[in-house]
């Protein structure tokens, strides 16, 4: 279990931090959490205080009630919403425990299934939500859950993964997604049929980047600066240093165009993603890629040969390549639903 964690917090967790903290937060907060537990903050909500007649009369305004009584809060809700995991062909669901440690079961309709588990409102309707993805450590634990039911659901076929926090107010908000989007979701379905996700992340030691381009740019030479003053040397070795900079920038870019290109020629889809940040990812050095890459399950063999020769082909250069996967393939899911990946 140890071992487990330690790879999941060093490859997967930053990915996940940070389609959570992107997704969930920019997405629920206008939308997501407004939809998806429409109908139970209706029933909850409490009314409005009805106007009185003013003591002076029917119809004459007390003066003395300067403001009306400030509104009583919202109870907190009661009950439980619907957490959403992923689309699959219609099948048995996964024998795990989800979010909040709920059992992972299945809505089915048309022919797929969603996988979902029970979530309590007190934790994740709509006020809670808010509070708690502004906890880090609240996020990474949920977002551990979410990818643990995913991974396991990845073991049993293809899938269509959702988007951490979509909460449905109950299976037949599910149900209705799964027809209203049956066209789209059919399409993903095969299009991911056969395939897998991997993760190939590229960094480089600087200082050996730099060392590489000063061997084809020598340092200044004494005859060089011979006969310069002062100011005029120090404004060819400040020159100097600026093109080595460009030298080693040159390098590094030849180094992430030439893994890209091979491996996006040899796989069915690619995407490149921002860097990640290294207080996040703990990574060393400069990451000069960070891409997905959609991988014929029958060509992973091939997949760890051709990032074991690009490894070795730059290593000189301080290039260090990390393959890691399969992952559930949030990268290459349509994306026009907003309760999809």
């Amino acid at each position: 279990m140890p071992d487990e964690l330690d790879r999941w917090a060093s490859t997967r967790a930053p990915d996940l931090l940070a389609l959570a903290e992107a997704a969930a937060v920019e997405e629920l907060k206008r939308a997501l959490l407004k939809a998806a537990l429409e109908r139970h903050t209706a029933q909850t909500q409490v009314p409005p205080v009805a106007q009185r007649p003013a003591r002076g009369g029917a119809g004459r305004p007390d003066r003395r009630a300067a403001a009306a009584p400030a509104p009583e809060p919202d109870p907190a809700p009661a009950g439980d919403g619907i957490w959403a995991y992923c689309i699959t062909r219609a099948r048995e669901a996964p024998a795990i425990d989800g979010v909040h440690g709920s059992q992972v079961e299945r809505v089915e309709e048309g022919g797929l299934a969603v996988l979902v588990s029970r979530v309590p409102l007190s934790e994740f309707g709509e006020d809670a939500l808010r509070r708690n993805l502004n906890d880090l450590d609240w996020l990474e634990r949920v977002a551990r859950d979410h990818e643990a039911v995913l991974e396991r659901a990845l073991d049993d076929g293809t899938i269509v993964p959702l988007r951490i926090c979509t909460i449905f107010a109950d299976e037949g908000g599910a149900a209705r997604m799964l027809a209203e989007q049956r066209s789209s979701l059919d399409t993903a379905l095969d299009v991911l049929d056969g395939r897998q996700e991997w993760g190939v992340k590229l960094t480089v030691d600087r200082a050996a980047l730099e060392a590489a381009a000063r061997t084809r740019a020598p340092d200044v030479s004494d005859e060089e600066l011979e006969g310069r003053s002062a100011g005029g040397a120090y404004m060819l070795r400040r020159r100097q240093e600026r093109q080595l900079r460009e030298a080693a920038d040159r390098l590094a870019g030849g180094i992430a165009e030439d893994v890209h290109a091979r491996l996006q020629d040899w796989a069915a889809d690619a995407v490149v993603n921002p860097p990640q940040n290294p207080e996040l990812s703990g990574h060393e050095g400069d990451m000069l890629l960070n891409a997905a890459y959609l991988v014929e399950a029958a060509k992973v063999e091939r997949l760890h040969e051709l990032v074991a020769e690009l490894r070795e082909r730059h290593r000189e250069l301080g290039a260090r390549i990390e393959l890691t996967g399969p992952w559930p393939p949030y990268n290459f899911v349509p994306r026009p639903e907003s309760a999809l990946a």
